[in-house]
């Protein structure tokens, strides 16, 4: 490791240097803790008594060299502060951990000799102007055993996958896999950030379970926290009896999440922050991070109000532009509510560095909508032309994420307006739009056969209700929609300037949408009525003399009502079509 660049905050790799590193029986432990008066040892190796550490470097580095240890076995380092009290801490740089609620850290090795996956890795880029069909899981809660047990990463790998590629999806973004005390958290809150989490097994089997993923072409995604850390004072709170990684105010120094900002001013936390980043990205082959909380880094508190937090967003340029040197293949997602500009605009040119961000003004404006009455729509018709008003501003991801799907916000489905029947038709008409707008596309688990029950964490999805035909169907229906969006590029050409263009957006008293989506050699027509009654529309088109339907959300075997023409064809430039009540067809013009 280089010492100077980690105090500067530009090094990635200390991972290497710092943590419990085994070789042939031997492990050498080395921490950083600058304020610590002692530290201390203690382990399984050792019956817990304490083994001293010694200063090395410039002091602010503790280290020691214990033989005659083994692979898994638990460890903690104790602490003393100036006034002679200690506690015991786990290792910041863990590779493993201890099963909650324990807290030790456990010593493992660094090994990607389990990949076979160098075709995936070489062929993974150009992301940008391919199909990004993401299925976000939580790993303990979409499905579980006979037992009610999480599966293991090993054991996950062989229900899920299969679903995946019959299913459509060709990434998986996974909530985080960094260790966590508390299960609902959901892993936002860590305490290990180097360490995959111990419920679901060890960390060679999370990566066999990425090396499957890629030989079936599904790329992983996992979510990346370097805003906030748990507050529990065995993992880096007050680290070495000081705010060694959070900052020393209260005002600033608490998230609206009751945990402890990262002080990303400081050049320890950055290089750690970058070397965690980095250590997943190379140790576990993750092709690309979802990064939680964004607007939290870019404004202090996440609040406008209070100013632009520069330390943070310089973090972050340096962050970003760091991996991507070291990996310019993967993908940088912010999760970022605000109108910060030029988040997905390289560092080079003034930006960023994200490859993506998630659209949640499209995906608030959109659920806004359909959560209206029939009636109310036409007054607020332009919140499904909004969109397009700012799209080419930035790479975006459109989400129906996990948060849309909990604490009291209802599931898609249920946020659709009406009764029960009444919202099938529209969720149905929801996901065609979703998919035919510009965007790559992601979708929380449970979504694919419409769920009515909000996430919980401790259970798996309702997979029962595919007994009922309505559910079924609109699981068939998803599945079809995935696969057309996978094998059509007109629908995955989404950052050129002639990828699409409205046909009608505004026929306000109608509620009816149409527009184009075309790549190279290709067009698609998708036609909306958002109404609920049915709607007879003169499609206008030049130079086009027939239409071959793709899907129709109203077509029977979806649940619908019609049994659809699968050809038009377009006299005088113009097709007449009779649409039903939340309805949309896909064209191949």
């Amino acid at each position: 490791m280089d010492f100077y660049e980690f105090y500067m905050g530009n090094e990635f790799e200390a991972y290497r240097y710092l943590g419990a590193h085994f070789a042939g029986g031997t492990t050498t432990f080395r921490t950083f803790a600058p304020k610590a008066s002692k530290i201390s040892v203690i382990g399984e190796f050792n019956g817990w008594v304490e083994t001293p550490m010694n200063k090395v470097y410039d002091g602010n580095f503790w280290e020691c060299v214990i033989p005659h240890t083994q692979e898994g076995q638990m460890y903690k380092y104790r602490i003393y502060k100036a006034d002679g009290t200690y506690i015991d801490h786990c290792d910041p740089y863990a590779f493993y951990s201890e099963l909650r609620p324990g807290n030790a850290s456990r010593i493992a090795r660094l090994d990607i000799s389990v990949f076979h996956d160098k075709r995936w890795l070489n062929g993974r880029g150009g992301h940008c102007d391919k199909p990004v069909n993401i299925y976000e899981i939580h790993f303990g809660s979409w499905k579980r055993k006979d037992n009610d047990e999480p599966y293991s990463y090993a054991e996950l790998a062989e229900v899920l996958i299969p679903y995946l590629k019959e299913n459509g999806y060709n990434y998986v973004e996974l909530m985080p896999l960094n260790e966590y005390p508390a299960d609902a958290s959901w892993g936002y809150q860590a305490t290990g950030f180097f360490s995959p989490t111990s419920r679901y097994g060890t960390p060679d089997e999370l990566r066999a379970f990425v090396n499957e993923c890629h030989k079936s072409k599904i790329g992983v995604i996992m979510d990346f926290v370097p805003v906030h850390f748990a507050v529990d004072d065995y993992a880096l709170w007050n680290y070495d009896g000081t705010a060694l990684y959070e900052y020393p105010h209260v005002d600033v120094g608490y998230s609206e999440w009751g945990s402890c900002n990262f002080m990303h001013s400081r050049g320890e936390v950055r290089s750690f922050l970058q070397s965690a980043a980095y250590y997943w990205l190379r140790e576990f082959h993750i092709d690309g991070l979802r990064f939680d909380a964004v607007s939290n880094m870019l404004y202090w508190q996440g609040n406008k109000e209070r100013g632009e937090n520069k330390s943070a967003i310089e973090f972050i340029k340096s962050l970003n532009s760091g991996l991507k040197e070291r990996f310019p293949d993967v993908m940088l997602i912010a999760e970022d509510s605000s109108a910060f500009p030029n988040v997905t605009k390289a560092v080079s040119e003034g930006g960023l560095g994200f490859d993506y961000k998630w659209d949640m003004g499209w995906m608030n404006d959109t659920l806004d909508y359909f959560r209206l009455a029939p009636q109310d729509r036409t007054a607020q018709y332009h919140k499904l032309t909004f969109s397009m008003m700012y799209f080419h501003s930035e790479r975006f991801i459109l989400p129906f994420s996990h948060d849309e799907n909990v604490h009291g916000k209802a599931t898609i489905i249920q946020k659709m307006n009406g009764d029960y029947e009444q919202k099938f038709p529209q969720a149905r008409a929801l996901y065609l739009y979703m998919y035919a707008h510009p965007g790559k596309k992601l979708n929380f688990m449970g979504g694919e056969f419409a769920q009515f029950r909000e996430w919980d964490e401790t259970r798996e999805q309702d997979f029962d209700i595919l007994r009922y035909p309505i559910h079924d169907a609109f699981y068939h229906y998803m599945q079809e929609l995935n696969h057309i969006y996978l094998n059509n590029s007109a629908l995955w050409n989404d950052y050129s300037n002639d990828g699409f263009e409205w046909i009608d957006c505004h026929l306000e008293r109608k509620c009816v949408y149409s527009f184009l989506r075309r790549s190279k050699g290709q067009s698609m027509i998708a036609v909306f009525n958002f109404s609920d009654s049915y709607t007879d529309y003169a499609l206008k088109l030049d130079d086009t003399k027939m239409l071959t339907l793709l899907i129709d959300t109203d077509e029977q075997r979806f649940g619908g009502n019609t049994i659809p023409d699968k050809t038009i064809t377009v006299k005088n430039e113009s097709a007449i079509l009779s649409l039903p009540p939340f309805s949309g067809r896909l064209y191949k013009a």
